[in-house]
């Protein structure tokens, strides 16, 4: 089993280092649901999901706007056995934790516990997803009335809280389990709506976000008001590639190859960027921001552009008119105007044209458009607090082609592009040097290298 799992994995692109540590995570969950679980072994269903970097876009996916994204080579490895009832009982190894509770369209979820984020994902499932008679186990060929649960064990090498997308990873491997046990991808509904691995992401967006995709009705969320990007990327990354996809539908729009002879530090700077309680709130002022310039702009114009993009795309003079109509507004909206335009529109395909150019010069290039980026979400987005900051600067001093922080902000990681042949000492002098600026985040920062892995994965 663990070689067979492990060589799956190679083929999908990762490194066999990486994929030894997730075969034995798997290992791990079957042990587990060997003690738990009715169904054997043969009937288990296993998936990988990884979390993901963005490269850059941030806080632009909501807005309508692109992102350039790629997955790490940590993730969460999941194994589901299928139940003959409704019941759904997971045990988180890694919190040495575990949840109960039924597949019911009236379930309600736990706010403040992780079990938040599968409660949410079963109840919007059973909503949008009620029993047919055309839908048939994909075990046992018996057509179902009710829903089926699952025994679900679970296990990561994902840092979690840490800006890496853990949340957004595990709500999708408790969706792709469900769905599998229930043969979901037979659903009219699922079939009406979900046609491809873009409309998946954007379905699963909308899991957390809470909204209507489709003819699926939104439900509670997990309370956060992001987008699709995080989903996105874990489904529809390429091993060795950035990936680049615009939002609000999710569109590719292109594939780049990762830089030669590079890799990613990934510096967690040890603030939780956890999106609940005051953390939520934070998060979620960006993208109120945001809706504060649409509703502004189509209360003055008459129009029903549903997002910044939409609206910067209807006309030529929409930049300049945008602008005046929102040059006193209280909350500043010009700045995040600005943020998310240069973003979407100027550093992310200038960032493609550098990379897919190469050489010393382009990486050059690269770096200063990364830095705009940076700056642009210290001084307009207002997402930064200082260990960030300091994460970043602390890169490019020692040599980073580029480097950004990523995510929600307000805490979270940082990564750094660098050659692969200083990887090592470049990642020791980066944690000392931050440690010696924050001796109190010692114990909780994380730094580690990756390189850009596959997507999720069935296993």
């Amino acid at each position: 089993m663990t070689t067979s799992l492990a060589n799956a994995l190679i083929t999908a692109g990762m490194t066999p280092v990486e994929a030894a540590r997730k075969s034995t995570l798997f290992d791990r969950c079957e042990a587990s649901l060997d003690k738990t679980a009715a169904a054997p072994a043969s009937q288990s269903i296993r998936h990988y999901v990884p979390g993901r970097v963005e490269f850059l876009g941030k806080h632009t996916d909501y807005a309508g706007g692109r992102s350039l994204l790629c997955t790490v080579e940590r993730g969460i490895c999941l194994v589901a056995r299928p139940r003959t009832d409704a019941q759904i009982n997971i045990a988180a190894l890694d919190l040495d934790a575990t949840a109960s509770f039924t597949l019911s369209p009236e379930l309600e979820a736990t706010r403040g516990d992780w079990s938040n984020y599968p409660m949410t994902v079963a109840r919007r499932l059973a909503r949008n997803f009620p029993p047919t008679q055309k839908i048939e186990n994909q075990k046992s060929k018996i057509k179902n009335s009710t829903l089926l649960g699952a025994d679900i064990a679970l296990a990561s090498d994902l840092p979690p809280a840490a800006g890496l997308s853990s949340s957004s990873a595990f709500i999708i491997a408790v969706f792709l389990a469900l769905r599998d046990v229930n043969n979901l991808t037979e659903h009219p509904a699922y079939q009406q709506n979900i046609r491809s691995i873009e409309d998946l992401s954007g379905y699963l967006g909308c899991n957390e976000n809470g909204q209507t995709f489709g003819s699926l009705p939104g439900d509670k969320g997990v309370g956060t008001f992001g987008g699709s990007q995080d989903h996105t990327a874990i489904l529809c990354c390429k091993p060795n590639h950035l990936s680049q996809y615009a939002f609000c539908p999710v569109r590719y729009e292109a594939t780049v190859p990762w830089p030669k002879n590079t890799v990613l530090a990934i510096g967690v700077s040890g603030i939780i960027a956890e999106k609940t309680g005051a953390a939520m709130e934070l998060y979620n002022s960006a993208s109120k921001r945001t809706r504060a310039i649409v509703d502004t702009w189509n209360n003055s114009t008459g129009r029903s552009d549903p997002t910044v993009a939409a609206a910067l795309a209807s006309s030529q003079n929409v930049p300049h008119d945008l602008r005046r109509i929102l040059a006193n507004h209280p909350l500043r909206l010009t700045d995040r105007l600005d943020q998310f335009q240069t973003e979407s529109e100027t550093i992310i395909p200038g960032s493609v044209q550098a990379i897919r150019e190469g050489g010393g010069k382009n990486l050059t290039k690269l770096g200063e458009l990364i830095d705009l980026s940076q700056k642009n979400a210290e001084k307009l987005l207002l997402n930064q607090v200082p260990e960030t900051i300091a994460l970043c600067r602390i890169a490019r001093e020692e040599g980073a082609h580029a480097a950004s922080a990523f995510g929600a902000g307000f805490g979270g990681a940082v990564w750094a592009l660098i050659d692969e042949s200083k990887s090592e000492p470049f990642l020791v002098t980066w944690a000392n040097r931050y440690h010696q600026q924050f001796p109190s985040h010692s114990h909780h920062s994380n730094f580690l290298l990756t390189r850009p892995g596959p997507a999720a994965q069935k296993l």
